[in-house]
């Protein structure tokens, strides 16, 4: 009995630690007596006793590598430090322990080169505004020399580009002096647009008040004329009247010299005799006669 537990036991302590339990986004390398046996996904595995062993555990997260600053030589022999951040995912459990040594160190060496490579044929300007273009080639370059490690590079940035402490000078005053003149040609259009709007409205101004004094000229002799008309109206109803009652000639001339004592009673100078009058002496007795009559008045 004891015998039989003791093996129990053995089998136990045999069995237990050899069940596997692989977890999510990982696998496991599995080698049977040294040689490259299977490849474990996700789930509960069990291994052979010394036969079998986990050679790695590989994550197929995607995996970020900010790789420190590296030295590189423009095309027109600039030296500038740049930093890259390679994101990248295990894609062959196998070639990732197989392909080679040390996967992350390969990658960062890969990456430096390829670096190097790409600054060295663009010029400092160039290297300054193509990061797109130098992203891209070294995705491409990385992701393909990487295949055989069972890697796939899916996107690579430049993170800092840093030129030697005096071009950083030289590209700050360049870039003061750019915004300084961008500056004085700003606020020239801004004069000029302000004289122009001054020089419109004033010039607007001047036609509204021209066009105002015309049309109150308009206005003031349509008024004067409208005056005149109704005056004459009222003068060609008064004649109509006086002939719709039966006026004879005597009254007529009556009214001729009630005009003529109008005109007198006034400051004019001159009077109009009418010429249809037919006794001169008549009418010289009538006019002394109407201005001693202004005189009894007056007294």
């Amino acid at each position: 009995m004891d015998i039989f537990i003791i093996i129990l036991v053995l089998v136990l302590l045999l069995v237990i630690p050899n069940i596997k339990i692989v977890p999510q986004a990982k696998t496991y390398v599995i080698e049977r007596i040294g040689s490259y046996y299977t490849t474990w996904s996700n789930g509960l595995h069990f291994k052979l006793p010394f036969l079998d062993r986990v050679a790695n555990r590989v994550s197929l997260k995607e995996i970020v590598k900010d790789f420190a600053p590296q030295p590189v030589i423009t095309k027109d022999n600039v030296t500038m430090q740049i930093d890259t951040v390679v994101y990248f995912q295990i894609t062959d459990a196998k070639l990732y322990t197989y392909g080679v040594e040390d996967p992350i160190n390969a990658i960062e060496t890969l990456t430096a080169t390829t670096l190097r490579n790409i600054i060295g044929e663009l010029e400092l300007d160039q290297t300054l505004t193509s990061r797109d273009i130098i992203n891209s080639k070294m995705r491409a370059i990385l992701d393909e020399a990487t295949d055989p490690w069972g890697i796939k590079v899916n996107r690579v940035e430049v993170k800092n580009i840093l030129p030697p402490r005096d071009i950083q000078e030289a590209m700050e005053k360049q870039m003061r002096a750019e915004r300084e003149r961008r500056e004085a040609i700003l606020r020239a259009e801004g004069e000029k647009k302000s004289s122009i709007l001054i020089a419109e409205g004033e010039k607007e101004s001047a036609i509204l008040r021209a066009e105002a004094d015309k049309e109150s000229q308009i206005r003031i002799a349509e008024g004067e004329a409208e005056a005149m008309l109704k005056v004459k109206e009222a003068e060609a109803k008064g004649i109509e009247l006086l002939k719709a009652a039966g006026a004879d000639q005597s009254v007529l001339t009556l009214k001729s010299f009630e005009a003529l004592r109008d005109l007198a009673n006034g400051e004019a100078t001159k009077i109009i005799v009418p010429s249809d009058l037919s006794n001169m002496a008549t009418l010289g007795t009538t006019i002394k006669e109407m201005f001693h009559d202004q005189k009894e008045t007056k007294k």
